[in-house]
């Protein structure tokens, strides 16, 4: 049994970890810390946890634990590690955005796989250290992976996706009040999107010659959870021809769904699949991907990571039902 540790143990995604794990037969919850709610049970802050469990966030920490969980705001992470040790056989895995990119792996002696599985699996299994790829990241990579992997992003990218208002986290601003989510819309960080690096990571370490534009357009949905993304770009292929390059290349892969007909978010919402559908439109490929961005854009995939780490069946833990009605 895996003894584990959570640090940050009240936002969103720390919620959807700590159900994952309590339901997980092969990990038992050492400590979820939280200096802000220590001496609260769980389930005063993630209120569905009532019968579930008796634990209590903590101001300790055991350094002695297995796995380590980074629920963190970004840049904190960083910060948690700088000023805390830990024992030597000790398999961290972060979520927030300090070590997606190449350029930030490497911590002190620690260096960070990036953690998408559909892309490094066997990176993955011999990690200490997972950098879990971002929701919108996720969800936008899974869509254009087997085309990069061909060699065949020729021209420029354009995607417009929705998330849901949890992926704005638990902090209130004025853009995650009720009043003004609900029967509203809007876009933010045009084409500058945090996420954008890990996505042009991705597509340069499959298709070194790359060097054409990743245009995003990220927007906010009226939704709780869930990311609905469509993406689009130039392909002298026919639509047999693209679908058998995402059905090889997911052949393996045990959370990715090709699907034939149109998808929509509650066929994910709640679980760690991702649904990919394709269209052929004139000249362009129109491919449509969704997830749940608490768990397969966030939670669902660190305990998938931490599976391959372990060398547990990689769907162990997460054979999740769809909340579709």
């Amino acid at each position: 049994m895996l003894e584990v540790g959570i640090i940050g143990g009240a936002g969103y995604t720390a919620g959807e970890l700590i159900r994952l794990l309590l339901n997980h037969p092969k990990t038992n919850i050492n400590f979820v810390y939280s200096t802000s709610n220590a001496g609260n049970k769980l389930y005063q802050v993630h209120q569905d946890l009532i019968g579930s469990t008796e634990i209590s966030f903590t101001n300790k920490i055991n350094t002695e634990i297995d796995v380590l969980f980074l629920c963190l705001g970004h840049g904190n992470s960083t910060t948690f590690l700088e000023n805390n040790s830990f024992s030597d056989h000790m398999k961290i895995i972060d979520l927030s955005n300090d070590f997606r990119l190449f350029k930030d792996k490497n911590f002190e002696e620690k260096e960070f796989v990036y953690g998408l599985p559909e892309l490094q699996r066997d990176a993955i299994k011999e990690a200490k250290c997972i950098a879990n790829p971002g929701c919108f990241a996720t969800a936008l990579q899974l869509a254009i992976l087997p085309l990069a992997a061909k060699g065949l992003l020729q021209n420029d990218i354009h995607i417009n996706a929705v998330t849901g208002a949890t992926g704005a986290g638990t902090s209130l601003s004025t853009t995650t009040h009720f009043t003004w989510r609900d029967n509203n819309f809007s876009h933010y960080k045009a084409f500058n999107h945090q996420h954008l690096g890990e996505i042009q990571q991705t597509v340069n370490q499959l298709q070194p010659n790359f060097d054409s534009e990743i245009n995003f357009m990220p927007n906010r949905g009226n939704f709780s959870r869930g990311i609905f993304a469509t993406t689009y770009t130039k392909f002298k292929g026919s639509i047999v021809e693209a679908k058998e390059i995402y059905q090889v290349f997911y052949k393996d892969a045990a959370f990715i769904f090709i699907s034939d007909t149109d998808i929509h978010l509650k066929q994910v919402v709640n679980t760690n699949k991702c649904l990919i559908h394709i269209a052929k439109h004139d000249n362009k490929l129109l491919i449509t991907s969704v997830i749940d961005n608490l768990l397969k854009g966030a939670s669902g995939q660190a305990i998938q990571n931490m599976n391959l780490m372990y060398g547990f069946e990689e769907t162990l833990g997460l054979n999740l039902k769809a909340n579709y009605f």
